[in-house]
């Protein structure tokens, strides 16, 4: 039966994507029209409009020629979802921008966060910058508070006019822009979001210059943090004029510009928005946030509230998200390399999609990230591309040609090969033994299938969430080939996939709610105290949303609002952007709701004291005014499919099946196929595999029962698809506890600059996966669960944890506190696995603030040491022996217990916590595959990683064939020398002799070997080139010889703080020297604290990455051992005594060079109250070296500037009390540059991954 008649005219929902546009459209009489045609083609102008004119032509009977504007009077509303401004962001195809910045950080955004995307990239490839010119803006707020002694302050405000606005200056260097033809312009002035006054005075001179486009921070993205708020309005500025362009073109296409049309356009955060406020930031994720409606709104039932995940896979990456009555939203997520601050859908993007390449790797299968992209395209495409996913599930059958268009070929007019891709796969088959091509695909699939496993776990397991307890919601052209190996392997009973899944963004469209958002800052306590205020700037941002959309034409009873508050704990800068709902007011409470306990219930500190920065954000949803059923088309009574069906031999585990292949459109209601089947649709092929059965819904729909599948093999012996697959879920155990430490850590270093790494560990206590967080900890830990191991032996059980940071036990230096529990299993008498967290806490005791003390000369004056501290014992957390190992340095003439106890205990629950949650993720994997299986292939897993490190260094014997050697020295002239000897032989091993390195030093840049250790897994890990897993199979080719008493292992009191952050960086450079691979970094971590007794600060600054053969170096960032973020400026300023006066890029110092070398970075701060003040640092008396003839970097230099104007040079370690006024000016270090080499190969086209799955660098969490 039909639909009723759609009161007032057609309805179009349009998603125009990259390569599709897709129509959903309901006529007058309720007839349903889909299309999909594609988004560029001569023949028409714009494909929205053609979608449009050909629903209108066909169903009005007459024509109407594309010269013509439509005639748009029997159009009720038109609602689209665009890619415009993702393409011009992805393709860097957007508006010529300028930058207006306060004066002093000119690179601010250059620098950004200063971590580096990739750790193990030499090339240090960052996506650059959205501007081409920089205006510097005479101009200065600073936060009041109220121990500042600077002169000037004022009681009683919440800002401080340090520096007026420079209008006459500003004016000239606006004109001067203006003369170079750019006509757009950002404006990100510090502190604007609390006072806009200064933003919105350079908003109005440049509108009245002729700007065309100014986007103010403080309007585009009102939080605080101005990197990301800079960030945002740049691509406000850069994408908002294309996208207005666009739009004006598509009203062009209709007679009087589509006035008295509702049309409203998808938002990043997945509601509608009129066109006339469409554009800029808040486009970037338009498509795929109507997808995540699309299967919200047809997937999940309110009635039995089982929460869905959805699985869109296409062609070069797959993205997933969740839905379980609510949408998941993000405040802030990076895309193309830039980080948006805006409400955004929580979706997380997987490199792993049809178009993913295909590569066999010292024995293990790899899928992606490298992508074949439309051209060439996968090998069957005929176009010489190489083996894809596409090609795997061509070749077993799951993919028929003769359904497919014949688009295919030079001529593109054949249709897919089959043996082309055979032929391929034949090839690859010879290399991997006893194995047939349809063995080979098949193992593809499956490791393929896994990858995609992994956020999907990130989204659930990792946030507290059964995955088994979801629906697979899947869409997208690829998906439906392996929606059901996905969801058995997450254990999920159910996949659905809507019958228009090809084109559910379109008909999320249709079914998306008008959202009007006002939002504005504000930073109080939450508490008794700040309700009132709270409750009447929430009244009056609700009267904002209310009156925005009854302007839209929108009834007061159709409209419904909802308030958020972005919450987060004192202290920290990663807030929760919370809602009450499910959370009633009560008299103790916020009128609105209890978001105390909704924030709580979210969050899982142990610490709930809380002095919020809190942000009232309140979002109004306006309802559809059309029924969702009214959209559907029931099917009539199940019958015969068509007759006989095609079958078709279809590949699965155990062989080749007979498969009956049914087309959807034939298919009646109820019909039941049992797998094998294959089902087709005209935008997607769908694979249902044996042992499942599928089942068509009264709407067409297809549900699918998942059923368990053949048994999991309980064999030990090495099969080189089960070691890609184990490799992944190792691998996942340990990012999902990283994922939950950050989540559960209260402080700074930890939940922010992400100075922390997680690891499992076998029963010998070697490595077995390390997730990727801090390079300085990767390998260090095994040599810390090691010595438990032999330090403690029988005295560890079920129940006990171990906390342990001293040097002689694996430590690296005292502030890095590693926390162990042992895995047991019934039967087993000892640990079948360990488990590991390691966090850098900001204090631990010691002679300075922040545990980093320059001029130490023994263990004891950098604070608490813990040998084999039991942490837990019979699984209570023994609080008050752990508050008195951390406050014993307070007996040590002229050092204090730790500073920050607090924090120090919240992070080590926190840390337990993460082995809690390592420990479950263990014992789920043994359940799955048994424990003799799970530890096979952990011995598997090492093996292959020794077997690409033998590869490595056998390509190194072949290239030079004569011993390595390298020798670097540190700034009090001790020197590091490494021979490799004799060189790395055919068999691919090696011996990494550091004889005749300097002895240690009286002072605090001795190395614990372990930390060396982790410098060599570092380099070997970056020579390979490619991935492996992390363990310690890295180190079995490879003796390692040094010096007992030498500086990289020194005496077990000896002091080792800085050679943790310092030294470690000088070993890398002599390693990565030896072997050719690139000039030096800046070989420093650039350590600062300061504080007093009530607290410090602590962070590591960056400076320039070294160039090698083919590559510049990059400027501003972190490199090699570490990858921390630095504080935002804002949020620095808000909470420490400081004011940054500048930060930016030691222009110019690189030198010249073919391949120049990365500027490092000039960082002034200046101190509002009396403190103590803490440098560590190198490469102040040597320079970085250069490579080829390369020349030098320059070194850097520490200046402090008096109040009274005394310059001193501080050198590469001090401590030195400051006062109100003086001004701390470091210039860091720059790597130097290298004349290069002959030219590398073309860098593969990739697929950025993005959303929380995998970037622990972003610390704002989910909604």
């Amino acid at each position: 039966m039909a639909a009723p008649l759609a009161p007032g005219g057609f309805e179009f929902a349009i998603d125009r994507g990259g390569t599709f546009t897709d129509v959903f459209a309901r006529c007058p009489g309720g007839r349903v029209r889909v299309l999909k045609l594609l988004s560029e083609d001569p023949a028409y102008r714009d494909a929205p409009t053609e979608g449009i004119r050909r629903v209108l032509q066909e169903e009005l009977g007459v024509p109407l020629p594309r010269d013509q504007p439509l005639d748009a009077s029997g159009i009720r509303w038109i609602r689209m979802g665009t890619t415009v401004a993702t393409n011009a962001l992805l393709q860097r195809r957007g508006e010529r921008a300028a930058l207006a910045v306060t004066r002093g950080f000119r690179h601010l955004l250059h620098i950004g966060t200063q971590a580096r995307p990739q750790l193990f990239d030499l090339e240090v490839a960052m996506p650059e910058v959205l501007y081409e010119e920089v205006i510097e803006v005479d101009e200065r707020l600073i936060p009041e508070q109220p121990d500042c002694h600077l002169p000037g302050r004022v009681a009683g405000v919440t800002l401080l006019v340090q520096r007026p606005l420079d209008v006459a200056r500003l004016r000239e260097d606006l004109e001067r822009v203006l003369a170079r033809g750019i006509r757009s312009l950002a404006v990100l002035l510090l502190h604007s979001y609390a006072w806009p006054g200064h933003e919105q005075q350079v908003g109005a001179l440049a509108q009245s210059l002729g700007f065309a486009q100014v986007s103010l921070s403080s309007a585009v993205a009102g939080m605080a943090r101005a990197v990301p708020r800079g960030l945002t309005a740049c691509a406000d500025a850069y994408l908002s004029p294309g996208v207005r362009r666009y739009l004006r073109g598509f009203c062009q296409g209709f007679r009087h510009g589509l006035r008295g049309v509702q049309v409203l356009f998808m938002r990043s955060d997945g509601g509608l928005t009129p066109m006339d406020t469409f554009g800029g930031a808040r486009a970037i994720l338009s498509g795929p946030a109507a997808g995540v409606v699309g299967y919200a709104r047809t997937t999940f039932d309110p009635q039995d509230g089982t929460p869905v995940i959805g699985f869109d896979m296409g062609g070069t990456s797959t993205d997933v998200s969740r839905y379980a009555g609510e949408f998941e939203h993000v405040f802030e997520a990076t895309t193309a390399g830039v980080a948006i601050q805006s409400p955004q859908l929580h979706i997380s993007t997987v490199a792993a999609g049809g178009g993913s390449r295909l590569f066999f790797r010292s024995g293990l299968y790899v899928v992606g990230p490298e992508s074949a992209g439309a051209h060439p395209g996968p090998a069957c495409y005929r176009k010489g591309g190489p083996l894809t996913v596409t090609d795997a599930n061509l070749v077993l059958g799951r993919l028929l040609p003769e359904f497919f268009p014949r688009i295919f070929g030079p001529g593109e007019d054949q249709p897919l090969c089959r043996d082309t891709a055979a032929a391929a796969f034949r090839e690859l088959a010879a290399t991997i033994r006893a194995l047939s091509v349809e063995e080979v695909a098949l193992g593809f699939i499956r490791v393929a299938n896994e990858a995609m496993c992994r956020p999907i776990r990130a989204l659930t397991e990792a946030r507290g969430h059964e995955a088994a307890r979801h629906v697979l919601a899947c869409f997208g052209g690829a998906g439906g080939q392996h929606a059901c190996a996905i969801a058995r392997t997450l254990g999920m009973a159910r996949v659905f996939i809507h019958r228009h899944s090809g084109l559910l963004s379109a008909l999320g469209l249709a079914l998306a709610d008008a959202v009007q958002e006002e939002q504005e800052p504000c930073a109080l306590p939450y508490g008794p105290g700040a309700f009132p205020r709270l409750e009447e700037r929430l009244r009056e941002l609700e009267r904002r949303c209310r009156d925005g959309l009854r302007a839209q034409g929108f009834e007061p009873e159709q409209i419904r609002t909802e308030p958020f508050l972005h919450l987060r704990y004192e202290g920290t800068d990663c807030a929760l952007m919370v809602s009450a709902r499910g959370h009633p007011a009560h008299p103790g409470s916020c009128a609105a709701g209890d978001f105390l306990a909704a924030f709580t219930a979210r969050s899982v500190p142990q610490c709930h004291q809380l002095c919020p920065s809190v942000t009232a954000l309140s979002q109004c949803h306006c309802p559809v005014p059309v029924s969702p059923g009214g959209y559907w088309v029931t099917l009539g009574d199940p019958g015969d499919p068509g007759g006989c069906p095609q079958v078709t031999r279809c590949y699965f585990e155990g062989g080749y099946r007979d498969t009956p292949v049914f087309l959807l459109g034939e298919l009646g209601s109820d019909h039941v196929l049992p797998g094998p089947a294959i089902v087709i649709d005209t935008n997607s092929t769908i694979v249902v595999e044996p042992g499942c059965v599928a089942t068509v819904t009264r709407f067409g729909d297809i549900n699918i029962a998942v059923g368990a599948g053949p048994a999991a093999a309980r064999d030990t012996r090495l099969e080189p698809v089960r070691l890609s697959v184990f490799s992944h879920r190792f691998m996942s155990i340990a990012e999902q506890m990283g994922r939950a430490l950050q989540r559960s850590a209260v402080s700074t270093n930890i939940k922010e600059r992400l100075d922390f790494s997680c690891a499992l560990f076998g029963p010998d206590g070697g490595l077995v996966s390390n997730a990727p967080h801090i390079p300085v900890h990767l390998g260090a830990m095994q040599e810390a669960v090691q010595f438990q191991i032999r330090n403690l032996g029988p005295e560890l059980r079920e129940g006990d944890v171990i906390l342990s940071n001293h040097p002689r036990a694996g430590g690296s230096h005292l502030p890095d506190l590693t926390v162990i529990t042992p895995v047991f299993w019934p039967g087993q008498p000892r640990p079948v696995f360990f488990v590991a967290s390691r966090g850098h806490h900001a204090d631990v005791g010691g002679c300075s603030p922040g545990s980093m003390p320059p001029h130490s000369q023994s263990l004891a004056q950098e604070g608490a040491t813990f040998v084999s501290f039991k942490l837990v014992t019979n699984g209570e957390f023994q609080e008050q022996a752990v508050t008195e190992a951390l406050l014993a340095p307070g007996a040590v003439p002229g050092c204090s217990g730790t500073r920050n106890l607090r924090d120090n205990l919240a992070d080590l629950r926190a840390q337990v916590a993460a082995n809690q949650k390592g420990i479950g993720l263990v014992r789920e994997l043994i359940e799955q595959h048994g424990l003799e299986v799970v530890q096979a292939y952990m011995g598997h897993v090492q093996a292959n990683a020794e077997l690409a490190v033998r590869d490595t260094l056998r390509a190194v014997a072949a290239r030079w064939g004569t011993s390595l050697a390298a020798e670097d020295t540190m700034d009090d002239g001790t020197p590091i020398r490494l021979r490799v000897v004799p060189p790395p032989s055919p068999q691919g091993s090696a011996v990494f002799d550091f004889g005749g390195t300097g002895p240690e030093v009286l002072g605090n840049c001795n190395t614990p070997r372990a930390i060396t250790l982790s410098a060599l897994i570092y380099c070997l890990r970056c020579l390979v080139g490619h991935d492996i897993p992390l363990n310690q199979g890295c180190l079995a080719p490879v003796q390692v010889r040094i010096p007992p008493g030498s500086i990289l292992d020194p005496s077990p009191e000896a002091a080792v703080v800085g050679g943790n952050v310092l030294t470690s960086q000088r070993v890398v450079d002599v390693v990565l020297r030896a072997f050719g691979a690139c000039a030096a970094s800046q070989g420093c971590m650039n350590n600062v604290t300061f504080g007093s007794a009530r607290g410090g600060y602590y962070e590591t600054v960056a400076g320039g990455a070294g160039a090698g053969p083919g590559w510049a170096g990059r400027s501003g960032v972190h490199t090699h051992m570490t990858n921390t973020r630095i504080t935002d400026p804002e949020i620095l300023e808000l909470r420490y005594p400081v004011v940054l006066r500048r930060f930016e890029l030691r222009a110019g110092s690189g030198g010249a060079g073919r391949h120049r070398g990365g500027d490092g970075v000039i960082r002034e701060l200046q101190f509002r109250e009396p403190t103590q003040l803490s440098v560590l640092s190198e490469r102040r008396a040597t320079r970085p070296y250069g490579m080829a003839g390369g020349l030098p970097g320059a070194p850097g230099l520490n200046l402090l500037l008096r109040r009274d104007g005394r310059l001193i040079n501080l050198g590469g370690k001090s401590s030195v009390s400051v006062e109100p006024g003086d001004l701390w000016a470091p210039q860091n270090c720059l790597g130097p540059q290298n004349p290069g080499g002959p030219p590398g190969p073309p860098t593969p086209q990739t697929v950025p991954e993005r959303g929380s799955a995998f970037e622990f660098r972003q610390a704002q969490e989910a909604l």
